[in-house]
């Protein structure tokens, strides 16, 4: 009578051990399914930040005595920043479009803006030119017999408030000038006056 009081004692506690590892493993498998629940909305948040679109539009305004207005829209987009300007009141032909060093179109020339920007220090040249180019050198663009025009220019050596100064745009200018830029000149590649300003992402 003794042996089988001890025998269902000792399985109830063996019972009752199982069920409570059973418990806790349960209990520990459901703390792991949130935490993977967690991180997976964490990286969702942060592919959302990664993909996250910002667009921006600077309205450019006529200086130098010149009739040439526009707008250039930057999209930031998969890392990377495009640009598309679009203008009106040219003189037919070729022209140049840089970024400047600062925002600020007030004087009547636009010499406000400074000169190109130039974060790291190099020669002016044309974009991706092995001997050097600035990061406001975008370029030139034509102008049809009315006047008008349009262009884009698309980086990854660009940024909108990253806050990397050899890549951050914020605070600078787009420029037009009259004449066109023959990427060799020093240091602005003899563009002629600015007839166009835009302040650019405040």
């Amino acid at each position: 009578m003794k042996k089988s009081i001890i025998i269902l004692f000792l399985s109830s506690l063996f019972l009752t051990n199982v069920s409570c590892k059973d418990d806790k493993k349960d209990a520990d498998d459901m703390m792991d399914d949130t935490e993977m629940m967690e991180a997976d909305d964490n990286m969702d948040m942060d592919n959302d930040d990664m993909m996250a679109t910002k667009k921006i539009t600077v309205d450019l305004i006529s200086k130098s005595n010149s009739t040439v207005t526009g707008n250039a829209v930057f999209t930031v987009e998969n890392g990377k920043v495009t640009m598309v300007a679009a203008l009106s009141g040219l003189k037919p032909g070729t022209h140049a479009i840089h970024l400047h060093e600062t925002a600020d179109c007030s004087a009547a020339d636009a010499t406000s803006s400074g000169g190109h920007w130039n974060p790291t220090g190099t020669q002016h040249g044309k974009w991706g030119d092995a001997k050097g180019y600035h990061k406001g050198d975008i370029g030139n663009f034509e102008a049809n017999a009315n006047g008008n025009a349009s262009t884009r220019f698309e980086t990854d050596e660009w940024c909108i408030g990253c806050g990397d100064p050899s890549k951050d745009i914020t605070g600078k200018a787009v420029v037009v000038h009259e004449g066109t830029d023959d990427f060799t000149s020093q240091p602005a590649g003899n563009a002629g006056a600015r007839v166009s300003c835009g302040g650019v992402i405040q």
